[in-house]
């Protein structure tokens, strides 16, 4: 009865693992330009769901930028909902600098080239869905 017990909990891990590896994962390309220069760093933030956007991030990089412009790339990313943000550390202190009433010193932009009116973007209005490769383009 223990023999049988094992094989039955190894056929059932061997399915489940098999339907974990038929998942689809795709990549998100994201390529920033009109940086003011080439100081500092590019931070990218990617974001899966509304809770905790611009706050959170499900993934980040940080990136070398070069001719005003970096690009970064997510791998093995599943199907969903994403919003992107990114912001240029010219000073390279490694954080988004603000003035006094918490407005964006530096350069920052959103996936979708979504902009805040009296405040941050949106998650209605920076959210793409991904159902296959995808490469944006974020202007800041």
């Amino acid at each position: 009865m223990n023999i049988l017990v094992k094989i039955i909990v190894i056929l059932l891990l061997n399915v489940l693992s098999y339907q974990l590896q038929d998942q689809d994962n795709y990549s998100v390309t994201v390529t920033v330009t009109n940086a003011n220069n080439d100081k500092g760093k590019m931070f990218v933030a990617l974001y899966n769901s509304e809770n905790g956007f611009l706050e959170t991030s499900y993934k980040g990089a940080m990136s070398k930028i070069e001719d005003k412009t970096c690009t970064v790339t997510f791998e093995g990313m599943p199907k969903g909902t994403y919003a992107v943000s990114v912001f240029h550390d010219e000073n390279d202190n490694g954080k988004l600098d603000t003035n006094f009433l918490g407005i964006p010193k530096e350069d920052y932009g959103c996936s979708n080239n979504a902009t805040g009116f009296m405040g941050p973007p949106k998650w209605a209005d920076a959210k793409f869905e991904l159902k296959n490769d995808k490469t944006l383009t974020i202007k800041l």
